[in-house]
């Protein structure tokens, strides 16, 4: 099992915490046992690694490592992005892009550009408060405290940004991932080419050392994982088809999110040719409450492709009531990064979807992601809009 993170500077050694907790709390709500080990580093740096029993199957999670890159980006310096924040959304309003994001993900685009006016809100208030501090200054002073606005500006609208970082606004987080990923989709983070043929070649190498291979992609790592596995098929056209089943899951994805961006051409034609590698399978798990993801539709189509197979992704979709319970949903969906995570959580119930359940239990992924192909909602399900 490779599980490769979104957008997050925290060390993996988080991610390997917050797994056993939620072993602990699903193997007590299923009545079964699930042993987590200790977590090891890579010598090479690039993964951290777990080995899980349960239930006779022994699972190796491995987590691959891209936070020091995250971390390189975010924060950024208050000056960058006080002047790209502008020049980015002019750039998306221009080319339709914004438009299109709102049409496929509306509440996902409601909370990304919301976040933005904020944060261009919160620059122009400062720009105000600093002015109205210089305008009580002395007038023997003038006009050395206008000299002054900028610089206070600037302090005011860094302090404001370290107050914002975390919830319930995430401002910085937000604004500096849309920055990320749009400088992805143009080209301009040269730094993740080399870390994702790195990874390609970690999950190539493992064909054949187990009975089956998953590829777990959430959040942004929904299309970095897409980019992974399109360079595994690149080196290797035969992976996936040689006897060990390989699977892709995406969780909590956003795909359109870089791939209606008209510079991600190259990122297009990647999703194109995945969609057409049928020897792995492809499981898109769904969150109709989770605002941080785009769930509506057809990834491909949604990205202005055409799907030669209108069956894949297979789609199973997860409702808030099927992990926590009515209390809980009450106190935690104003939360988004809460609920963005809660799909990577043990769930409240004895049954139904359960991503501990997923990764440890005794169901391959590949039999899951075909059932979910064959099965339909059936008339009266909830919609996309409820919780």
């Amino acid at each position: 099992m490779f599980y490769l993170p979104g957008f997050d500077p925290r060390d993996p050694e988080t991610y390997w915490g917050l797994f056993r907790r939620e072993a602990r709390l699903t193997a007590a709500r299923r009545g079964t046992a699930i042993a987590v080990g200790t977590p090891v580093r890579s010598a090479d740096g690039l993964d951290l690694a777990w080995t899980v029993h349960s239930r006779e199957v022994s699972t190796r999670y491995v987590l691959l490592r891209w936070e020091d890159i995250v971390r390189a980006r975010f924060p950024q310096a208050d000056w960058a992005r006080l002047r790209g924040v502008p020049a980015l959304l002019w750039r998306l309003w221009r080319s339709g892009y914004m438009a299109d994001l709102r049409r496929e993900g509306r509440r996902f685009s409601t909370v990304i550009f919301g976040v933005h006016a904020i944060y261009l809100a919160l620059a122009l208030f400062s720009l105000a408060v600093a002015g109205s501090l210089a305008a009580l200054a002395p007038a023997v002073l003038r006009p050395w405290t206008l000299l002054a606005v900028p610089p206070l500006a600037y302090a005011i609208l860094a302090g404001l940004m370290r107050a914002t970082r975390g919830k319930p606004l995430y401002v910085p987080h937000l604004v500096d991932d849309t920055a990320f990923t749009h400088a992805y989709a143009a080209g301009e983070a040269p730094e993740m080419g080399p870390r994702l043929d790195a990874f390609a070649e970690r999950i190539r190498t493992a064909e054949g050392e187990a009975d089956e291979v998953v590829v777990v992609g959430h959040s942004s790592s929904s299309f970095l994982g897409i980019e992974v596995l399109d360079r595994v098929l690149a080196q290797d056209p035969g992976f996936g088809s040689r006897g060990t089943p390989v699977s892709f899951v995406s969780i909590g994805s956003v795909i359109p999110w870089l791939g209606l961006d008209p510079a991600a051409e190259s990122f297009r034609d990647r999703l194109l040719r995945f969609g057409r590698a049928a020897q792995i399978p492809w499981l898109d798990v769904r969150a109709p409450w989770d605002w941080l993801s785009i769930h509506r539709g057809n990834p491909l189509a949604a990205c202005g492709l055409t799907p030669t197979d209108p069956g894949r992704p297979s789609v199973l979709r997860v409702m808030i009531r099927d992990l926590i319970t009515g209390d809980d949903v009450r106190r935690r969906q104003w939360n988004l990064f809460q609920m963005h995570f809660q799909l990577l959580m043990a769930s409240q119930g004895d049954s139904g979807f359960d991503y501990l359940d997923l990764v440890t239990g005794p169901e391959p992924v590949h039999v899951l992601v075909t059932r979910c192909r064959q099965d339909r909602l059936p008339p009266g399900s909830p919609s996309e809009s409820e919780f």
